[in-house]
């Protein structure tokens, strides 16, 4: 069976490059750690407000210009409604949901994360400029969807 030049060409050029990517992946992901978040954590979606910390809900200052706030996602609503945090603070955000599938989003930021229940999602952002930042569902997750939503209000 004789193989045109410019085929053979083909061939090559395409196991070099499929090669090269998987080089890149696996160097990227397991010499880098460059992994996608896993949902290690998980709890019984049926007593998530008997189990701590989403027993009490809310905002702790855990070091200088550092918080965790523990939030529920549930029918419509954010649990606490309403967060006040200083310029320059680090939240690290701990959330899950008690019904339906929610997301949770703060448009200008890279905070985004799709809220499962039974599982605990975490994620961390900085807060560098002072002003209102709106925390979204952007999953929908029923007929009121559109009114779920949170004020983190950062101070100068």
């Amino acid at each position: 069976m004789h193989i045109h030049r410019y085929e053979k060409i083909w061939l090559w050029s395409g196991t070099v490059c499929l090669t090269l990517f998987l080089l890149i992946v696996g160097v990227s992901a397991f010499a880098m750690g460059n992994q996608p978040p896993s949902h290690m954590e998980t709890i019984d979606p049926e007593k998530v407000v008997m189990t701590p910390p989403f027993d009490h809900p809310g905002l702790t200052k855990i070091g200088e210009k550092e918080y965790e706030a523990v939030m529920l996602a549930q029918a419509f609503t954010y649990t606490p409604s309403k967060i006040f945090v200083p310029k320059g603070s680090t939240v690290h955000f701990k959330v899950t949901s008690t019904d339906v599938v929610h997301g949770f989003e703060i448009p200008t930021t890279n905070v985004n994360m799709m809220i499962t229940p039974g599982y605990v999602s975490e994620i961390s952002y900085t807060f560098t400029k002072p002003g209102k930042y709106l925390i979204l569902c952007n999953e929908y997750c029923g007929a009121g969807h559109q009114v779920m939503a949170v004020t983190l209000e950062v101070t100068a």
